[in-house]
């Protein structure tokens, strides 16, 4: 029963660990085009573009979706006891994987989307804000899709 037990905890733990590694790479993606964009701004005398900030940081709300399916799929598998986490040791795993994957991959890909429009509103003067941020609310939308999804398997447990 012992490693079974293991299996539940580290399914619960590694979705958030994935969501954070996505928030990771998403915020480095568009904080790396970002600097560049701000660098040659300001080399050609151009006031720094506060929105770059919103591409930069979208990528982090992966971090809180997966934590609130981990907090909940905790809170769970410690109510259940050692016997019923054991039981649902498949089931928690992919649960954890499941979120870890759709979150990783949402904020990677959210913040790949930030840099291209980063790139975009340095290269248009400013313009298009209002279309690069419904693309990148599209990607989130996939990170929050797998957090309700998740949360509503987490009961079965």
């Amino acid at each position: 029963m012992g490693g079974w037990t293991f299996v539940a905890q580290l399914g619960v733990i590694l979705g958030f660990a994935m969501g954070a590694t996505g928030s990771v790479l998403g915020i480095w993606a568009a904080g790396t085009a970002a600097a560049g964009a701000w660098a040659r701004d300001a080399k050609a005398g151009k006031r720094l573009r506060f929105p770059y900030i919103i591409f930069i940081g979208a990528p982090l709300s992966q971090t809180f979706y997966a934590m609130f399916v981990m907090m909940s799929g905790l809170s769970a598998v410690v109510a259940a006891g050692a016997a019923a986490m054991a039981a649902n040791a498949g089931l928690v795993l992919g649960i954890g994987l499941a979120t870890g994957l759709g979150e990783m991959l949402s904020a990677w890909g959210q913040g790949v989307i930030g840099a291209a429009a980063i790139r975009c509103m340095s290269e248009a003067d400013g313009k298009g804000l209002a279309f690069l941020l419904i693309a990148i609310g599209i990607i989130e939308t996939v990170g929050i899709f797998t957090m309700v999804f998740m949360l509503g398997m987490v009961p079965a447990v």
